[in-house]
């Protein structure tokens, strides 16, 4: 599985991308390999707000339908319409082409409860 190691990672399974004062999120390698064949997204709309830990959306995959929470708070500032209308690229390229949202940061310091790509390595081999 890859992590690539510039971007930060929540224990919900989504990477953070920081972008001078906002922040792209996706869900991980790990994520869509449990997930298997994915189906179906739903994100938040452009000039939502979200809150640190809350659902802001879900993906769905043959077998189950999972939320999405968001590692921060803060307002989307834009969706990847790619990803909504084609899902399938989340199991493709979850890091690059199959980002999910930008959205803006409302708190910086909410971003230090995010780990790293060798602590989210460490967490996904050592969870029960």
């Amino acid at each position: 599985m890859d992590f690539p190691d510039e971007l930060k990672y929540s224990k919900e399974h989504v990477w953070v991308r920081i972008e001078n004062s906002s922040a792209v999120i996706g869900i991980t390698d790990f994520a869509q390999e449990e997930l298997g064949i994915i189906s179906g997204v739903e994100l938040p709309d452009e000039g939502d707000s979200i809150e640190q830990d809350d659902s802001i959306g879900s993906i769905e995959a043959r077998k189950t339908v999972a939320s999405i929470y968001a590692p921060f708070s803060g307002t989307v500032l834009n969706i990847n319409h790619e990803a909504l209308d084609n899902p399938e690229l989340l199991n493709d390229d979850p890091y690059d082409g199959a980002w999910l949202i930008e959205v803006s940061l409302d708190d910086p310091e909410e971003l230090k409860n995010l780990l790293s790509a060798d602590d989210y390595a460490d967490y996904i081999e050592n969870r029960d």
